[in-house]
């Protein structure tokens, strides 16, 4: 695995992070929004997910002067690539927003963070308060929301936090990003078709649900993931585990904004704690790695 750049993270690095925060949680509501109000099937809304986004990422490196990067192959990213958007669409058909919210981050946390202390990276002191902070605050944010997740649905939610994990992990290793995430929604693509036949029977779609799940291919994953993986390379694990902690945030004050919700006091003091906590991870010395 590439160690990240040592030292504080640069204005670019901090840049490219907030946005793809901002496009992870623009893309939950919207697939939230899609499914909830009934708009489009969760298999048909991951193909057309996948496909429209591959299509996108497609005719902007087509579109680019720089040449293709070369990168070696990975037929592990969009496996998890796609095992993440399927499992994430099936498993809010069951979930509560805040259950799944909840159950996602923590496996993503667990996956990232586990791969981190195999190779032997080590937070100080502040990063670790950091850490404990900012999952107080999410923790606090949801709680309320949280009931006991039927089992089907919570296995669904923790196996794409896994597979999110994972891609997110591949992606530190890529010299190229946009290239990259182009192959991977090009491949990923065919296998969420397959999936989309399997499901054939209940497959349901109206133009506003269609709509928004283009949106989320083409903007908020095509996009969001090459930014994703922009920032990635400049990153520990811990630390890119750790400041996704706000994107359950970011999407609950999305949705008092766009669906004129109250923004309660528990809402501002999770985000105080959360936001706070991510701070001090990403500004604390560089985690160091164990003496082999």
């Amino acid at each position: 695995m590439r160690s990240p750049r040592a030292g504080m993270p640069t204005f670019k690095t901090i840049a490219l992070t907030a946005a793809a925060m901002l496009a992870f949680a623009a893309n939950s509501l919207l697939c939230r929004a899609a499914l909830q109000h009934r708009g489009v099937d969760p298999a048909s809304f991951g193909s057309i997910r996948l496909v429209s986004g591959a299509i996108a990422l497609a005719l902007i490196v087509r579109m680019r002067s720089q040449p293709v990067l070369p990168d070696p192959v990975d037929r592990i990213a969009p496996l998890m690539l796609f095992a993440y958007v399927a499992c994430f669409s099936f498993a809010y058909l069951s979930l509560s927003a805040g259950t799944g919210a909840l159950i996602l981050f923590g496996a993503v946390q667990l996956t990232m963070f586990g791969a981190g202390l195999r190779a032997g990276e080590r937070f100080d002191k502040v990063a670790l308060t950091g850490l404990a902070l900012a999952v107080v605050g999410l923790v606090y944010l949801v709680s309320p929301g949280v009931t006991a997740p039927q089992p089907l649905g919570a296995a669904l939610m923790a196996a794409a936090g896994v597979a999110w994990g994972v891609y997110s992990l591949r992606g530190r290793r890529v010299t190229d990003p946009l290239a990259a995430t182009a192959r991977n929604f090009a491949w990923a693509a065919p296998m969420a078709l397959l999936l989309n036949i399997v499901f054939m029977a209940d497959a349901h779609a109206n133009a506003s649900g269609i709509a928004l799940a283009i949106a989320s291919g083409a903007i908020t994953s095509g996009a969001g993931y090459v930014i994703w993986y922009a920032a990635l390379s400049h990153l520990s694990a811990m630390r890119a585990a750790t400041v996704q902690l706000s994107v359950p945030l970011i999407a609950a004050l999305g949705g008092a904004l766009m669906l004129t919700e109250i923004i309660t006091p528990r809402l501002m003091g999770s985000s105080a704690a959360i936001l706070g906590g991510i701070a001090l991870v990403l500004f604390a010395r560089s985690p160091t790695r164990r003496s082999a």
